[in-house]
């Protein structure tokens, strides 16, 4: 979820450092196939853990954040190796101009108002035949461990109304070849990890933060499924994520 204030962004930027993301992080790396001296493009940097890989690399990396707290640590994190700057991905003239031989548009365009503008723009900066990497997630696939299922469908539910798309993987195929992208290729990495520590405790912590007033549900209601879930320990939580890529046509 986009943060909203220098708290929330705190929470969502804890999440980086978790094994969970760590682990998708290589996959990204992996798919990405950043060489030395490419300019790559990272959209939605966080607070740059990716940017300071790819630039340790060797990789000429550029970034943005709409958000000014994970712009800062980004910064913070990768000193002069990177540039990066506050903005949004929007329509035209939103994103650096390039050539890019490579972006990376991660959990972004979820939450965008216009996909198609945001891949029309991805598209103009890239060089003819650079590489587009997006990670997207369907949260429709949320699972959490323990007894009422009913009740865990229902917060899933109303978390998935906090997301513009939260089925966006499934839809992006055809928005991708409507903006000039073509040999798209789609692969399923689930996170799966604890509901009581790690990533899975600080997505809990943000989805009962966000779920009240939603599908009928209270602050108690949310404390009670949130409490529910801490007692399940070890057992895990399940995610589907989606790496789509992709090349300039």
């Amino acid at each position: 979820m986009l943060p909203i204030d220098r708290e929330s962004a705190r929470r969502v930027a804890d999440t980086y450092a978790t094994a969970e993301a760590a682990g998708e992080r290589a996959r990204t790396l992996e798919l990405l196939a950043a060489r030395p001296r490419e300019q790559v493009l990272v959209v939605g940097c966080g607070p740059g853990h990716l940017v300071d890989a790819l630039a340790h690399s060797g990789s000429l990396v550029a970034a943005i954040d709409p958000d000014p707290y994970m712009v800062a640590l980004a910064r913070e994190r990768c000193g002069d190796r990177a540039t990066i700057s506050q903005r949004g991905l929007a329509g035209p003239g939103s994103a650096p101009d390039g050539p890019f031989d490579a972006v990376a548009c991660l959990q972004v365009l979820e939450f965008v108002d216009d996909v198609g503008a945001s891949l029309r723009e991805l598209h103009r900066v890239l060089r003819p035949g650079g590489r587009l990497l997006v990670l997207d997630t369907d949260w429709a696939s949320l699972h959490w461990p323990g007894y009422g299922q009913d009740r865990h469908r229902l917060v899933r539910d109303a978390w998935c109304t906090c997301i513009p798309r939260p089925r966006l993987p499934h839809e992006l195929g055809p928005l991708l070849r409507a903006a000039g992208f073509t040999g798209e290729r789609a692969e399923r990495v689930p996170m799966r990890g604890p509901a009581s520590t790690g990533y899975g405790a600080m997505l809990r912590e943000m989805v009962a933060r966000s779920v009240p007033g939603r599908c009928g549900l209270t602050r108690d209601d949310a404390d009670a499924w949130a409490s529910g879930v801490a007692a399940c320990g070890d057992e895990p939580f399940s995610l589907d994520r989606w790496f789509l890529t992709a090349q300039r046509g």
